[in-house]
């Protein structure tokens, strides 16, 4: 308590040690003398009509007219003005501060207990460990989230801010040159560079680890406490969202992910979280690589029955029917606690949160089946493995029956390898959905029957979402049929579906004839796929020529051959936006 003790007893006060500290006048110096005075004597909040009355003199009331000085120390953060027992925002007039006390913050009683707020950092040593590396990347963390709860606050902390950007500084300049000095590899570090994360990125990765260490589901888990630790100004805040929206880098590289929780005003927040391989990596780096999931992806190249899709559109980005566009919706929302909570109170559901849905998506090639079962996916963000069921037949009786029950097998195998629950679509579906024959008496109709058998009992096991994709509903197995929660049937996009699809589709970078109009395309009853065939082979023909300009006549042409050579086995291509 030397400080303290040498403050309030020095009589000249410009010679005290904490005096250069305090950054305000020597008028001004002497008031907080005198509150520091008290406040050892026992008065932890003082009127401040008493300490000018104190200090000076009441004569023509020349104590009015130091109001300013107590004001500018509140400004300066070494005073917290309180009001019946109650912090106040001192953007008040002078006049009203006379009806208010106040007290030392904590600021002014951290200087008088340790001489200086500024930080004292220990020597610059290499790091022994990424641990202690840790430590000092925690430690900036905290005190950027210290700057942005100051920042919130009702007072102008513009001085104490000041010195916590300046730690700030020192810190992130002292974490630079320490990991310079260390010869060993650190491995937070080397995944900064091999990700190539710019500072901002990697601060919301240090804070997401710090919330993993911790072992909270605590405060740096949300998006706007995230963003505030990298925003200085509201305009930045705006534009720092982008790196926590979906397509950011470090969402779409596997790096972090988030759940959407139902807050109690019915709005959706997120929570953000590192992915497991990442926790993996850096909090077990010495450890064996076994504890390390295993990517799904690099797991399909290993086998023959699965492709694995990569999704590069949601359902945002789809035309779809309105009522299409519902169904999938509610299918989203079961992951919702609340309509969970209702399911599992029913006796619908009584297995962990997550979706179980059997869907049937039925309709002409080129309507885009496909494409929105990718989407759906990407907007659940799973991953979705694809089975071509044609490749089901064999040449060998008996060999098909085993190949429906490896379907099934070797998705699990893979689901459980990787530790994720892909979604399953079978495309091309119709002969095992098609209705069973009745007494058949061939070899291959048995084989057929006792294969549909096998299929539908796989079904009813599963567990998770899966689709099944056919160009013709009226041929199932009424057996099927009931199997299926949902039987959603993808027609030929009408002339305003037709229209959008145009508009999303057409080059934006080309150039067209005068006197062009989408409107003429939109008369030809194309699906959404027969229209990106299109497009595509009307780019390759104009591509070619010196003046590269679409003319309407080039599209009519291709149009006319798409039209005049359809076949109802084309493969289902899908359509985008």
């Amino acid at each position: 308590m030397k400080y303290l003790i040498e403050f309030i007893q020095t009589k000249e006060v410009t010679k005290a040690s904490i005096f250069e500290h305090l950054k305000c006048t020597k008028e001004e110096a002497r008031l907080v003398q005198y509150i520091s005075k008290r406040y050892v004597g026992g008065l932890e909040e003082l009127s401040i009509l008493e300490i000018l009355k104190d200090n000076y003199s009441s004569k023509e009331y020349l104590y009015l007219s130091k109001l300013e000085l107590i004001k500018n120390l509140l400004d300066l953060g070494w005073l917290i003005q309180v009001s019946f027992g109650q912090v106040k925002a001192h953007d008040s007039s002078k006049l009203e501060l006379l009806s208010t006390s106040v007290t030392p913050s904590i600021s002014l009683l951290r200087l008088l207990e340790e001489g200086s707020l500024e930080i004292s950092l220990p020597e610059v040593k290499p790091y022994t460990d990424h641990l202690e590396y840790l430590q000092d990347q925690f430690d900036m963390v905290a005190l950027l989230h210290k700057i942005a709860t100051f920042k919130q606050g009702f007072a102008d902390n513009s001085l104490s801010i000041g010195r916590l950007k300046n730690k700030l500084s020192l810190l992130s300049t002292r974490i630079k040159e320490r990991v310079k000095m260390t010869k060993t590899p650190i491995v937070v570090e080397e995944f900064f560079i091999e990700k190539e994360l710019d500072e901002k990125e990697q601060r919301i990765f240090l804070a997401l680890l710090k919330e993993e260490y911790s072992g909270g589901e605590g405060q740096f888990r949300d998006m706007n406490t995230l963003i505030e630790l990298i925003s200085f100004d509201e305009y930045e805040k705006i534009k720092n969202r982008a790196l926590l929206e979906d397509g950011a880098r470090l969402i779409s590289d596997d790096i972090i992910d988030y759940e959407e929780i139902l807050n109690m005003f019915g709005g959706v927040s997120r929570s953000f979280y590192l992915q497991e391989e990442v926790m993996q990596r850096i909090i077990h780096s010495k450890k064996s690589k076994k504890v390390t999931k295993l990517k799904l992806d690099a797991l399909v190249q290993e086998q023959e029955i699965f492709e694995y899709l990569k999704p590069t559109t949601s359902l945002d980005d789809v035309v779809l029917n309105t009522k299409t566009r519902e169904t999938l919706d509610n299918v989203i929302k079961q992951v919702d606690k609340d309509v969970f909570k209702k399911l599992k109170h029913w006796g619908i559901k009584d297995k962990r949160k997550g979706i179980d849905a059997r869907i049937i998506f039925y309709g002409e090639a080129g309507t885009g089946k496909t494409m929105t079962a990718m989407s759906l996916a990407k907007t659940l963000k799973k991953p979705i493995l694809s089975f071509d069921c044609s490749k089901i037949l064999s040449m060998y009786i008996g060999e098909s029956e085993k190949n429906v029950r490896k379907i099934f097998d070797d998705f699990k195998d893979l689901s459980k390898r990787a530790k994720v629950n892909p979604i399953l679509l079978l495309n091309e579906a119709d002969q095992f959905l098609s209705a069973r024959s009745e007494g058949a008496g061939s070899s291959a109709d048995k084989m057929h029957n006792q294969m549909q058998n096998i299929f539908l009992e796989q079904i009813e096991k599963f567990d998770g979402i899966l689709i099944a994709t056919t160009n013709l509903l009226g041929n199932i197995d009424k057996a099927f049929s009931r199997r299926f929660n949902h039987k959603i049937e993808f027609k030929k996009p009408r002339k305003k579906q037709r229209l959008r699809l145009w508009q999303f589709m057409l080059p934006e970078n080309a150039d067209y004839q005068e006197g062009f109009d989408i409107e003429d395309l939109t008369r030809y009853e194309l699906t959404g796929g027969q229209i990106n065939l299109v497009i595509k082979n009307t780019a390759y023909k104009v591509a070619v020529r010196k003046e590269s300009l679409f003319g309407l006549s080039d599209f009519l042409e291709e149009i006319e051959k798409e039209l005049g050579s359809s076949f109802d086995g084309d493969k289902s291509m899908g359509f985008k936006v």
